[in-house]
C-alpha cells in the first residue's frame, strides 16, 4: 500500500493494544479532522516513540496548561492504514512541535530472488526509492506528553518481566537466560 498523509494539527495521538497479554497486536492512532489513522506496530516501537519522546521532553521547559482534555483513547478499527516499519523523530523548535515520520514496512518484492549469495555490494537499499506509505504526524509538546503516559500504561499492561533476564513472563513456562 502507498499513500503519504500529513497531519500538521491533531486532535489525538495515541496507541492501543487488542488482544490478551502475550498475544496482543499494538497499534498508533491518529485523530484528525474526526478522522482516525490506526497504524500496526510492534509493542518495543511503541515503547521506544514514548522513551524517544520521554528524553526529549526531558530537555524542555515542561508543557503549560493542563493535560486534561486530550484525547487518549484508542477506539478499534477494522482496517489499518500500513503496517509501521521505520520512525523518525525529531523537535521543530521554530514551531514547538515534535514531528514523527511514521514510514511502512517495506514488503519483499517477489520477483526478486535472494538465491545470489553474491550480491552487489554496491547495492544500497537506502539508494533504492521508497514507495511504501508514509505519514508525517506533528504533536505538541502536551500531546507528547500525554502520549507517553498512556503509552507507558498499555505496555505495562501486558505480561510482568522476569526480574533477572527482563524479558517477558510466560504464565506457561519461562525460560531464564540468566538463571538456567
Amino acid at each position: 500500500m502507498s499513500g503519504f498523509w500529513i497531519f500538521d494539527e491533531v486532535q489525538g495521538f495515541v496507541t492501543g493494544a487488542v488482544g490478551e497479554p502475550g498475544r496482543r497486536v499494538f497499534y498508533l492512532q491518529v485523530l484528525h479532522d474526526g478522522e482516525r489513522h490506526t497504524i500496526r506496530c510492534e509493542k518495543q516501537q511503541v515503547a521506544a516513540i514514548s522513551q524517544y519522546l520521554r528524553r526529549a521532553l526531558a530537555q524542555l521547559p515542561i508543557p503549560e496548561g493542563s493535560l486534561t482534555g486530550l484525547r487518549t483513547t484508542f477506539v478499534p478499527v477494522d482496517d489499518e492504514a500500513f503496517v509501521l516499519g521505520s520512525v523518525g523523530l525529531e523537535f521543530d523548535r521554530d514551531a514547538d512541535r515534535f514531528v514523527l515520520v511514521l514510514r511502512e514496512m517495506p514488503t519483499p518484492d517477489p520477483d526478486e530472488s535472494d538465491d545470489d549469495p553474491g550480491d552487489d555490494p554496491d547495492d544500497d537499499p537506502d539508494d533504492e526509492p521508497f514507495d511504501g506509505a508514509v505519514m508525517r504526524v506533528t504533536v505538541s509538546r502536551r500531546q507528547a506528553l500525554t502520549f507517553c503516559d498512556q503509552t507507558d500504561r498499555v505496555v505495562a499492561a501486558g505480561r510482568p518481566d522476569c526480574e533477572w533476564c527482563r524479558r517477558p513472563l510466560d504464565p506457561s513456562a519461562h525460560f531464564c537466560v540468566r538463571m538456567n
